[in-house]
């Protein structure tokens, strides 16, 4: 889906136009998978289920675009790195290990953490889907048979070989792929040679609010009423909140 080697100027305007395309096919190409994605989302909160996401690097993004932000799902909770230092009791200086993210052993530690039900659904986010931690966190979910949404770059994940033992790619273990468009390497502008630009964060935050919108679509054509944020910012938006996140206590955990 994506393009390779954009012809698009490389300036601001040049970038601008990039990512209204890119917004536009990805937006058309996935609407299915969304919908699919929606479906599973929903059928977890009707069970008593969250929104459990994740995502290191740059895709900590899309975990932060789905956990504790108005508009959102009350229901959901950010999995992250830091977590194996604020609830695992590791040293703060692990989080400065270089290449953290691509030991497998993390991910399997972030699962124990996060105080999983058996009915969580999992959203996932990697551009690449190689690192370790971000595999094995995604076979740990599927060992305790949770469903698993992935959004990923199909044209690099494609393209590259696993660094986790078992050779698997995050978008291989998926029950549905987003693919969020973007180009082997992420960048969507060329000079030179170089590549500039990234486009998966972008793209990747209209997925998940995509998302959202489907799984409020479908629970107000049942007669639900979704359990919406409202912004904390607005007079009425704490006493609202607080008594939505009562219902999951000690299961969600607002991105700080």
């Amino acid at each position: 889906m994506a393009v390779e080697g954009s012809t698009m100027e490389v300036s601001a305007a040049g970038f601008a136009a990039a990512a209204e395309e890119a917004v536009r096919r990805v937006a058309q190409e996935q609407a299915g998978a969304v919908a699919a994605a929606a479906d599973l989302v929903v059928e977890a909160l009707r069970a008593g289920g969250v929104v459990q996401a994740f995502g290191t690097g740059h895709s900590q993004a899309l975990a932060m675009e789905l956990s504790g932000r108005a508009g959102g799902l009350v229901p959901t909770n950010m999995i992250a790195l830091r977590d194996l230092v604020l609830l695992g009791g590791e040293p703060p200086e692990l989080l400065f290990t270089e290449h953290l993210e691509r030991d497998p052993a993390v991910g399997r530690r972030l699962y124990e953490l996060a105080g999983v039900s058996p009915s969580d659904v999992f959203v996932m986010a990697s551009n690449s889907g190689g690192n370790g931690s971000v595999v094995e966190l995604a076979r740990v979910v599927k060992e305790r048979g949770h469903r698993l949404v992935v959004i990923t770059s199909m044209a690099h994940s494609s393209r590259v070989t696993s660094r986790h033992p078992s050779g698997l790619r995050l978008y291989e273990l998926a029950d549905v792929v987003l693919d969020n468009g973007a180009p082997y390497g992420d960048a969507v502008l060329e000079t030179g040679g170089i590549s500039v630009c990234a486009i998966s964060s972008i793209t990747a935050a209209l997925l998940a609010q995509m998302i959202v919108a489907e799984v409020v679509r479908t629970m107000l054509v049942a007669g639900e009423t979704p359990p919406v944020y409202l912004s904390s910012n607005v007079p009425e938006g704490d006493a609202h909140n607080d008594a939505l996140e009562a219902r999951y206590a000690g299961r969600i955990r607002r991105p700080a």
